[in-house]
């Protein structure tokens, strides 16, 4: 008798045990099983600041939320953003382009054309101005994460419809409660989401860091230690370039887009937002982290490679009557140009790189 009473205890056990492995143990007290969705974004700390960033990153007046983090990524890749529910945000921001986009311009719903390359977001939870796209008309990555949905020729969305499409799906309203406290689904949720998300697209540690800041002499080439002193000397690229993240976040014309025979510019730059006749043909000078996965290169993608790009400052940009004063002739030699190429190959670290999620909340 006791010996199936035992076998029965056992059994029980045994049950009880696998219920709680798959989420609950009874009907009264049982677990909400694992939406699937989760398995592969699951709430993840902050990772520091990699080597070559720590100083740049000191200065964050807000840390990105994990919480917020996780559901950010979902909206960054979900197309279902979109009004045809065909583009999200790693459309033109990839991830294995350091979020920038191997194409000249980017291409929206419908296949529609844009005029300009999508910049890269990485290392921007903190910038010297806060200035976003290539004319700086976002004030914020909150701002610059909700232009693009409302933008007609990117993703068509108007703010409602966007907002009316995700209230839609049940399976996120948990994870907007999650991340801010209730379900609520507003546009400036969206965003901070988002752009919690790109905050924690940071890159460091490259070779350059390394040889930099570890003091090791192996992590570079001798043609990368050279293309530094031309970089930082002859061709004093650090007038624009400068600090951690080698960029002064400040806008300059180099003469991309000048139509000599029109005399105009086929895009206006900066100018477009200030109106200032200064700002004409001015541009937003990209970090060079990562410079090397982010071609072709300048806000219209017209340079198809870095030598190309080194090249082209040598000769002294394009003349046009607004050209940057900081714009000359550089006389580098072709075995300079090589250095400068091999200085910014360098610059390629990790920290920033991700893979989109398979699944997302239905």
């Amino acid at each position: 008798m006791f010996d199936v009473i035992s076998e029965r205890v056992q059994v029980c056990a045994i049950v009880a045990l696998t219920a709680v492995l798959v989420g609950g143990c009874s009907p009264a007290g049982r677990q909400a099983a694992v939406p699937e969705w989760e398995l592969d974004n699951p709430i993840a700390p902050l990772a520091p600041p990699p080597l070559g960033m720590e100083d740049f990153f000191a200065g964050t007046k807000h840390a990105p939320d994990p919480k917020r983090v996780r559901l950010g990524r979902w909206l960054f890749y979900d197309t279902r953003l979109s009004a045809d529910n065909s583009v999200a945000c790693a459309t033109c921001h990839r991830p294995e382009h350091a979020f920038s986009e191997p194409t000249s311009v980017s291409t929206g719903i419908r296949g529609q054309k844009g005029t300009r390359k999508a910049p890269t977001f990485i290392n921007q939870a903190v910038t010297l101005r806060p200035h976003f796209f290539w004319d700086g008309r976002a004030g914020s990555l909150e701002d610059q994460a909700l232009g693009p949905i409302a933008n007609p020729i990117e993703m068509g969305h108007t703010p409602d419809g966007m907002i009316a499409s995700l209230a839609r799906i049940q399976g996120y309203k948990p994870y907007f409660r999650e991340a801010f406290g209730s379900d609520s689904i507003t546009k400036e949720r969206v965003a901070q989401a988002i752009a919690d998300y790109e905050r924690t697209r940071v890159s460091g540690n490259s070779p350059h860091d390394r040889w930099r800041y570890n003091r090791d002499q192996s992590a570079v080439p001798a043609s990368a230690k050279l293309g530094h002193e031309v970089f930082f000397d002859k061709a004093n690229c650090v007038q624009c370039h400068v600090g951690s993240n080698f960029t002064d976040s400040q806008f300059h014309n180099i003469g991309i887009g000048w139509d000599p025979a029109g005399r105009r510019f086929t895009d206006e730059g900066r100018f477009i937002v200030t109106k200032k006749k200064d700002d004409l043909g001015a541009f937003k000078t990209p970090t060079l982290r990562e410079v090397a996965m982010r071609a072709p290169y300048m806000h219209d993608g017209s340079v198809a490679s870095l030598r190309e790009v080194v090249e082209f400052y040598n000769k002294g940009g394009r003349p046009n009557p607004n050209l940057s004063v900081r714009i000359k002739p550089l006389n580098l030699t072709p075995a300079e140009i090589d250095a400068l190429v091999a200085f910014l190959e360098s610059l390629s670290g990790e920290g920033y790189q991700d893979t989109p999620p398979a699944r997302f909340p239905q």
